[in-house]
């Protein structure tokens, strides 16, 4: 095997299988230069709650595996936000009420990855429950005094700091996107319900969503088709074509810091300069109280997953479940029912309003990363969830700025597959400035 550059933990996920492919990279040289990579840095970065003993031993088994066998993530070492149950590590969902817990089996999206020939190479930090009470003690890579976001902040630090190049996530509000941006990667959340949750636990069933993490769009398409998002809705514009693209700011546009507002500026110059068409424009009439309904249907759902818990273990469980358990806030099933209802009308007037355009960009978050470990605000993110809506958070370098900052691509519901086919278009385009 030929020395390689860059070093073995910073390949993409499709360079590590390219390299396989070729036999100029063996599984257990990559699973070894991603723990060399966790020793060095996570003293620090805390992204992990625990690796995998049998890691080594699944490589050597894998390099074994006639090349007409292996699958389509062999030997990739993948994170696992420790939401997902595993059958070899422990799942404790960031909880002292599970602390050790062993589950007996994979949760669906885990055993997808294994019956491809991916490493699960460990268990990834998140807030408690992927909901609130405790934080995770994950820092951002780019500055340790800052949070990489949440829930999903140990998956994306890991993918951040180039100790894995994919890892499992999920979003109930923002938990997926808001992390991404905050550490300059590629974070992936498909429409509702195109990935199994069973073996997740679940905090809100109308809006938990399976995503991941990766450093290339590429390496978000080769989960998709792992996953089997594979089916389009419309046609993909030919290479020529130039795109009508829209920008929005959302509702909630004033709560922008001024960096979200330059990379909004900066990505509607680059994608003219590309010669695109793009559109500075307003959300459908109604949608400034979409945060509002998702944040009834998050807390009322959140009483119904919670209540055992809180029946169980009283003051063993944080305060804050007993908040959704106990409806502090005094949501009404009479609001429930409203939510739900503008949620659905809701849905439908996006996706006959972005009809009229290839894309539709919007921020990832406020802005930069802020000091601390709390999750940060979801208030860019959650109306989307809410919509069922494919997102991709794209990173957008900035000048004059250290931190990461990312901008939204989304589309219609369940139109995945050509929102990523165009990515590449787009991202090139954002990233020449």
């Amino acid at each position: 095997m030929t020395s390689l550059s860059p070093p073995l933990h910073r390949l993409t996920a499709s360079e590590c299988l390219e390299l396989m492919a070729q036999d100029r990279l063996t599984a257990c040289a990559l699973v070894e230069a991603c723990l060399a990579r966790i020793h060095e840095r996570d003293a620090d970065v805390k992204a992990w709650l625990a690796l995998s003993d049998t890691a080594r031993d699944e490589a050597a088994r894998l390099d074994a595996v006639p090349k007409a066998a292996r699958g389509r993530l062999h030997g990739l070492p993948i994170g696992i936000k420790d939401v997902f149950d595993t059958r070899d590590l422990p799942t404790t969902y960031n909880s002292p009420l599970y602390a050790g817990f062993r589950p007996s089996a994979d949760a669906a999206a885990v055993d997808m990855l294994r019956a491809e020939g991916a490493i699960i190479l460990g268990k990834t930090d998140t807030t408690e429950f992927a909901a609130c009470g405790r934080d995770a003690a994950t820092a951002n890579p780019h500055d340790l005094s800052r949070t990489p976001g949440g829930s999903s902040a140990g998956s994306a630090a890991a993918v951040a700091d180039f100790h894995v190049p994919l890892a499992l996530a999920t979003q109930t509000g923002g938990s997926t996107i808001r992390p991404a941006s905050f550490c300059g990667i590629f974070g992936y959340k498909p429409s509702a319900g195109l990935v199994s949750r069973e073996g997740i636990k679940i905090y809100a069933i109308s809006l938990d969503t399976v995503g991941w993490y990766a450093r290339s769009i590429a390496d978000i398409r080769l989960l998709q088709e792992v996953f089997g998002i594979t089916e389009g809705l419309g046609e993909v514009p030919a290479p020529e074509v130039p795109l009508r693209i829209a920008i929005t700011a959302s509702p909630y546009h004033s709560q922008l810091a001024p960096e979200m507002r330059a990379a909004l500026d900066a990505a509607d110059r680059r994608l003219r300069i590309a010669g695109h068409h793009v559109s500075r424009v307003d959300l459908p009439d109604g949608f400034d109280s979409l945060d509002r309904s998702h944040r009834t249907i998050l807390h009322r759902e959140g009483a119904a997953a919670f209540r055992n818990l809180a029946r169980r273990h009283a003051g063993g469980l944080h305060d804050d479940f007993h908040h959704r358990v106990e409806n502090r806030d005094n949501r009404s099933l009479a609001d429930l029912k409203t939510a739900q209802d503008d949620a659905a009308r809701a849905r439908m007037a996006f996706d006959a309003w972005a009809a009229a355009y290839d894309a539709v960009i919007a921020p990832s978050a406020p802005g930069v990363a802020p000091p601390g470990r709390k999750p940060g605000d979801p208030v860019f993110n959650a109306f989307w969830t809410l919509l069922q809506v494919p997102c991709l958070n794209i990173p957008l370098r900035l000048p004059h700025e250290n931190l990461p900052v990312g901008i939204t691509l989304t589309a219609p519901r369940y139109d995945d597959v050509r929102m990523l086919r165009l990515a590449d278009r787009l991202n090139a385009a954002l990233s020449a400035g």
